[in-house]
């Protein structure tokens, strides 16, 4: 056996989907290097879980050859699962059984006796903090408890070489904090870790990161090598006389930026030579690059969103809505039994703001989404959509909500076009107005290559990009969100904001959960919720400054976030003991 922990040498792979071969690997030739992390990045249908399930043996590549520490994955997969960990991206953890039952179910799969697998549970349960809950039923875990556990059912036989399927999808700032610790633990004990992540900031915490795209390898090596190309290409800009939003739009259309997003202190510009001379008002400051900067330079291309968007809303949304006030809550509260997942909260929502939920996995965000589209009914307080007030008469608020999901809920077995069709006569549309709406949607949100495939088999980019598609098919005045970009690859998130940002400024209504704290910073309001409560709420600066402190003197929204949400549990855990 060789220390060269994974070796792809010409690899091949290829796949029949909707009656058309797909090559999802293309003469691939790669390494990793022993003892290090190794983040795996591209957007949807670049490869990445084609790649990973190649080095596990799961599958066999069409050509070329892979190796594991030496041993040809072809001559002897068995013998490479004993050396790999593999967590996918759906791990098969068993909801109606506790924690330590999943964990002797993984054990007795892996082969482990029951003396090794009691003693390497008892420092699992201690390195990811679940010990408190090894009794407890995993359908009552929260996302990042799930998730932790599924890693750390990978690894109770530990791996020389482990590979992570993104790991840290959907799960909460803290929760995502808490595995890469687990991360970094499993790296200094000496495995080696291959992880693919849909977050920039985790690339960060990688020694090497590979960049997939179509099957090919774009580029590997260090964060630092990566940043060091835009170096004089990256600047903030700000303009104190419009909003943000306002001002993005116009740096957006530029010929000579590439990029222009809003962060915390304004607008981020990525130029793709020289900067362009700035306009009466701006104030541009060269900053340092970030790996966000990287990946759109090597993937990225504007898109064309704020023309496509008007075809869509032929009449201004916000004629739908006569007050100023389109959402209404006081004191609102849900309770399943004895739990009270909700708890006396009560913010306002106005026409044509991007208004965002934020909190950990279980803080009671989906809970109140659902109350908010007429699913769910409160158990206490007052609640107000468009008008309506949602106790007595939901269905007639639920005409003018558009509403994705937390989890995709299309249909798979049917196409992208039926599911379409179903969704127009759901809304009451028909005959030539179906067709029409139809026919802008696929247009605007670039479908028509998948109107045949099953949404079953579609990437995770394109099933949240039909699943917004069919919430507007009949042009909501309300737009609910529920973490619509969890799993989305960076470029498809980047491009469904600049949809979010165009409809909002034709005056419609959106409200957003999500898990990216940079997303954050495009809302105009924001609620941060802990355990059914409110925490604080107001502007993203307004939230930021409740973190400052003189650890973090300017703290960024995940600063924010982590910091409010720990002091509050604290509080809690300490009028418990009290």
């Amino acid at each position: 056996m060789t220390n060269c922990p994974l070796q792809f040498v010409q690899v091949t792979k290829r796949f029949i989907s909707g009656g058309m071969q797909v090559q999802a690997v293309k003469n691939l030739d790669l390494s990793l290097t022993a003892g290090s992390i190794t983040g795996l990045l591209g957007p949807d249908g670049a490869g990445k879980t084609t790649l990973i399930r190649l080095a596990t043996g799961l599958l066999s590549p069409d050509t070329g050859k892979i190796l594991v520490f030496g041993v040809d994955s072809q001559k002897d997969a068995a013998c490479i699962q004993t050396m790999t960990g593999y967590m996918p991206q759906h791990f098969g953890l068993y909801e109606d059984l506790t924690v330590r039952e999943n964990f002797d179910l993984y054990a007795a799969l892996q082969g482990l006796s029951i003396q090794k697998s009691d003693a390497r549970q008892r420092e699992l349960l201690n390195l990811t903090g679940l010990g408190p809950f090894a009794t407890r039923r995993v359908g009552d875990l929260s996302g990042g408890m799930k998730q932790k556990l599924a890693l750390a059912c990978t690894l109770l036989r530990t791996p020389r070489l482990l590979l992570l399927d993104e790991p840290t999808v959907g799960i909460d700032p803290i929760s995502r904090r808490e595995l890469w610790e687990i991360i970094k633990n499993i790296k200094n004990a000496g495995s080696t870790v291959l992880i693919s992540t849909a977050y920039f900031d985790e690339t960060e915490r990688c020694d090497e990161v590979i960049i997939l795209h179509e099957g090919k390898l774009l580029k590997q090596q260090t964060p630092d090598a990566f940043r060091s190309s835009l170096v004089n290409r990256t600047y903030l800009v700000t303009e104190s006389h419009i909003s943000r939003r306002h001002l993005q739009k116009q740096l957006h259309d530029r010929d000579q930026i590439l990029d222009a997003r809003i962060t915390a202190e304004g607008i981020r510009v990525l130029c793709k030579d020289n900067p362009p001379h700035p306009q009466t008002g701006e104030n541009w400051k060269s900053v340092t690059p970030s790996f966000e900067d990287v990946f759109v330079d090597l993937l990225g291309k504007k898109t064309e969103a704020h023309e496509k968007t008007l075809q869509i809303h032929q009449t201004s949304p916000s004629q739908l809505i006569k007050t100023k006030t389109v959402i209404e809550i006081k004191n609102l509260s849900r309770a399943f039994g004895s739990f009270l997942a909700v708890k006396n909260i009560s913010f306002d929502v106005k026409t044509g703001e991007i208004f965002g939920l934020l909190g950990a996995n279980g803080a009671g965000k989906t809970t109140t989404f659902r109350m908010l589209c007429g699913l769910l009914a409160p158990s206490s307080g007052s609640l107000q959509v468009a008008g309506v007030d949602m106790h007595h008469a939901s269905t007639i608020a639920r005409a003018r909500i558009g509403y994705v999901s937390q989890k995709f809920s299309l249909y798979g077995n049917l196409s992208t076009l039926q599911n379409l069709q179903f969704f127009s006569a759901a809304y009451g549309l028909y005959g030539k107005e179906m067709k029409n709406r139809i026919g802008l949607v696929i247009n605007e949100f670039e479908l028509n290559h998948y109107k045949n495939v099953n949404a079953d088999t579609l990437p995770l980019g394109i099933k949240q990009r039909l699943a917004l598609a069919c919430a507007l098919l009949h042009e909501p005045a309300i737009l609910f969100l529920d973490e619509p970009t969890s799993g989305v690859d960076p470029l498809a998130r980047r491009e469904f904001w600049q949809r979010i940002n165009d409809l909002a400024e034709r005056g419609v209504t959106v409200l957003i959960t999500t898990h990216f704290m940079d997303e954050a910073e495009y809302c105009d309001n924001l609620v941060l919720m802990s355990m059914g409560e409110i925490l604080a709420q107001g502007t993203p600066q307004k939230i930021r400054a409740k973190a400052r402190d003189e650890m973090h003197p300017e703290p960024d929204m995940n600063d924010a976030f982590i910091h409010l949400i720990q002091q509050h549990e604290a509080k809690v855990r300490k009028f418990n003991e009290y």
